[in-house]
């Protein structure tokens, strides 16, 4: 296969742009990323790959972020744990330390237990546990608002956020010495396929994960089982009768997670 004239960046950027992880692994335990982009042009019958052009998508894109592959300084080398599986490159805004920014991560159902409004859902000791556990949670948000370095991952185009709603605090994490980074290229939209993607991502760079509350088989539970699937250390607040609580329920029965009874416990992992 013919070498190809590509810096590595665009040889990287090029198919990561087009396909999964998944669907290009084999070939890259094969091949260069560049001689792989130069195999999938050859053999796409429709053109639309031929018409891409990888160092002038690569430059545009740039201006809204810059893009890392594992051969720059700042790369994180946790991600090598996914093996087959590690993003041919990131998408990163900010993040000069981003390795010194892997640490623990945090998780949890985006509409999680309301506390003390529903007073007859759960025992009062549920009720003050939670309820403690919110108003530290929300101090913790409060830090990365008020300067203290933090790392998000999105499952979207470093252009957006997802949710909608977090855009204003993606924006200031940057600039207090924190750092974004997705896997997607700028203008991709979140999708079950990006969600998936980011929460083995999320996974990678921890070096614990903590579950505050998720239903079984939500985007935090998909985090936790990576985290389970890549040895990550796996901590989970106690389960309730709540059914936005039975992926905790599941993983602690199935003892995967460690248990975390109060909220002081769940905090200090952060």
């Amino acid at each position: 296969m013919p070498t190809s004239t590509l810096s590595d960046w665009a040889a990287r950027a090029a198919p990561a742009a087009h396909f999964t992880q998944d669907q290009v692994a084999a070939d890259l335990a094969r091949y260069s990323p560049a001689d792989v982009w130069q195999l999938r042009v050859r053999l796409d019958g429709s053109g639309r790959l031929g018409q891409y052009r990888p160092r002038a998508e690569l430059d545009t894109a740039q201006l809204t972020c810059r893009f890392i592959i594992p051969s720059d300084e700042i790369w994180p080398t946790a991600l090598a744990d996914l093996g087959p599986r590690r993003p041919l490159g990131l998408w990163l805004r900010g993040g000069d330390q981003l390795p010194q920014l892997t640490s623990r991560a945090v998780t949890g159902n985006r509409n999680p237990y309301a506390g003390l409004r529903h007073r007859h859902s759960r025992s009062r000791p549920h009720r003050h546990r939670h309820a403690r556990l919110q108003r530290r949670l929300r101090r913790h948000r409060a830090a990365a608002q008020a300067g203290h370095a933090t790392l998000a991952v999105l499952p979207c185009g470093m252009d957006g956020a997802h949710p909608q709603d977090h855009a204003q605090l993606l924006s200031s994490l940057a600039a207090s010495g924190g750092a974004v980074v997705s896997h997607c290229r700028p203008g991709t939209a979140a999708s079950g396929a990006t969600l998936k993607a980011s929460s083995r991502l999320m996974a990678a760079l921890a070096r614990a994960v903590v579950l505050i509350e998720t239903l079984d088989h939500a985007e935090a539970t998909r985090t936790a089982e990576s985290a389970i699937a890549l040895n990550r250390p796996l901590h989970a607040e106690p389960a309730n009768d709540d059914v936005r609580a039975s992926g905790n329920a599941r993983l602690l029965a199935e003892q995967l997670a460690v248990l975390v009874p109060y909220p002081a416990a769940a905090l200090a992992l952060l």
